[in-house]
């Protein structure tokens, strides 16, 4: 029986489904956004231009039917009245032209005492009072220019938060002088019905568009989808990696040309890893090759070099620099051998647990270098790791420091992070100069292979791989090494490595190593048997 997670693991799984979907459809939200405002804008646009239109031709509709009511009743009505006639004849003749159901009216005359007399169909409902100003002026203005010389007019006006539609007229010969008010309640009703209709419209075709914008997202991203889950794979390395083309659109389109591109890059990638691969082999095939006849060479120059002093002066000079070159070429052909064991990852830690004090020490004794290099480093400081590693590592850190620094070259040695059982701590070693120290466009260079700051340094005594040896081994370690400038001058190489490398089990090496290469010694010796290693990888 599976037990269901509790609620508050369901609350955070289903908001991180949510979070990585908002995440991973921006494009999709983006789409649904769009399709949502065009629908609203549209939506919008036509409800206010068909509510307007109703609204207008309802209006007009009840106003052209009351207007046209109240003249001929007004006409039929008032028009009979004797001139100056009674306020009881007023008052009998509009009750006949108002009424509850219709319009409510009020009739102003002058009486036959000349009195004004203004007599209302309900007096609770509507009186002269009512009667904009305007409108009076308006109906009470005769036009010369027409046969009828006065006309109906009127207004919309709102009483106590209600409308009405308010009109007046006057019977030409000295008639009596009418004003009507017509409630608009009930279209203020019907344009509310059919303001909430269209509104209810607009939502309805906003949750449409964005229902549709779903589904033509779904449609289109769901191609990009896999696109960009196609893409990381290939970015990962599955260089493999194809997509299911099919229609002809431009989607298919897209994903034929991702096929094509990703096919490309195989055959590509294919073809720079069979060149590598040669080139490795030919490198050390090379450096094997060497070896053999530069051991006989080195054992005849050793021979020379002893009896050199017992040589014609004239042949001296060219044996000490037959010696020279010789030696140059020995350490050139073990460089290019440790090269390609870390190229081919047969590189092997023999770890042992040292003083690294101890061995910077013997480092710098083997090369004759107490003289010229400041030491900071307290004894005590004891670390798991590879001696021989280690010695080309400060070799070429130092040397590259003696050899573009100036003086005075300072080694300092450090241990940070322990946590009690030192399997986080590990040891600092900062090697520093006193030179004009390293151009900013080099610094990130200065660890590759074969670079060398000066291109007219091409003959050189260094080989350009020094340094990246010694990243190298740093890397073995599980550590690193950064180059910097220091903020009073001269260049600072920084050495990082834990005090245990991972999987590190002892004087046999790490169980994690690759093995290394039978019958391959990767110490180099010099001519006294000191380990020693490459200093050119500088700047």
């Amino acid at each position: 029986m599976t037990v269901p997670p509790p609620p508050a693991g369901r609350a955070h799984g289903l908001l991180r489904r949510v979070s990585g979907m908002l995440r991973l459809s921006s494009l999709r939200l983006r789409l649904v956004a769009v399709f949502a405002v065009v629908a609203l804008t549209a939506a919008v646009s036509v409800s206010g231009i068909a509510y307007w239109l109703n609204r207008d031709a309802v209006l007009t509709r009840a106003q052209n039917s009351a207007l046209n009511d109240f003249r001929d009743s007004l006409q039929r009505n008032a028009a009979s009245l004797p001139v100056q006639p009674t306020c009881t004849s007023l008052n009998n003749a509009a009750d006949r032209i108002g009424g509850p159901d219709t319009y409510q009216v009020v009739l102003i005359d002058t009486t036959p005492d000349d009195s004004p007399c203004a007599a209302p169909s309900n007096r609770d409902v509507f009186t002269l009072d009512d009667v904009p100003a305007s409108l009076q002026r308006a109906v009470n203005t005769p036009h010369t220019t027409d046969d009828n010389r006065y006309h109906l007019h009127w207004e919309r006006i709102a009483l106590q938060g209600h409308p009405y539609l308010v009109a007046g007229a006057r019977i030409n010969d000295g008639g009596p002088t009418g004003y009507m008010l017509k409630s608009l309640d009930a279209e203020r009703k019907d344009l509310n019905s059919l303001a909430w209709s269209l509104g209810i419209a607009t939502l309805l075709a906003l949750i449409g568009a964005a229902l549709l914008a779903q589904a033509a997202g779904s449609t289109v991203l769901r191609p990009v989808r896999r696109l960009g889950e196609a893409a990381q794979r290939l970015g990962e390395g599955h260089l493999d990696t194809r997509l299911k083309v099919s229609g002809t659109d431009e989607l298919a389109e897209m994903s034929r040309t991702f096929n094509n591109a990703a096919e490309a890059l195989e055959k590509r990638v294919e073809e720079l890893s069979a060149r590598e691969a040669a080139s490795r082999r030919f490198v050390a095939d090379m450096s094997h090759e060497l070896r053999t006849p530069l051991t006989a060479i080195t054992a005849v120059t050793d021979v020379l070099e002893d009896e050199a002093e017992a040589l014609d002066p004239m042949i001296a000079p060219a044996v000490r620099l037959v010696v020279s070159e010789t030696r140059r070429l020995n350490d050139l052909v073990e460089t290019l051998m440790e090269v390609t064991r870390f190229d081919a990852g047969t590189a092997k830690l023999r770890v042992d647990e040292v003083d690294v004090a101890d061995m910077i020490m013997a480092c710098m004794d083997a090369r004759a270098w107490l003289d010229s290099v400041e030491l900071d480093a307290p004894r005590g400081v004891l670390a798991t790791l590879d001696p021989r590693r280690l010695d080309v590592i400060m070799a070429n850190l130092i040397g590259n420091a003696l050899k573009h620094g100036e003086s005075p070259v300072r080694v300092s040695l450090r241990k940070e992070g322990d946590d009690g059982n030192g399997d986080a701590a590990e040891i600092v070693i900062a090697v520093s100069d006193n030179g004009p120290g390293i151009p900013e466009d080099v610094l990130p260079h200065v660890f590759d292979r074969f670079y060398k700051a000066d291109a007219s340094r091409a003959r050189s005594e260094g080989s350009g791989l020094g340094l990246s040896i010694a990243m190298e081994n740093a890397h073995i370690h599980g550590g690193d090494i950064t180059a910097a400038n220091a903020p009073g001058g001269g260049a600072v190489f920084t050495l990082r490595m834990p005090v245990r490398p991972r999987g590190a089990d002892g004087p046999e090496g790490s169980p994690d190593a690759a093995p290394g290469i039978p019958g391959q010694d990767t110490s180099g010796t010099g001519r006294d048997g000191d380990r020693h290693g490459s200093t050119d990888g500088g700047r």
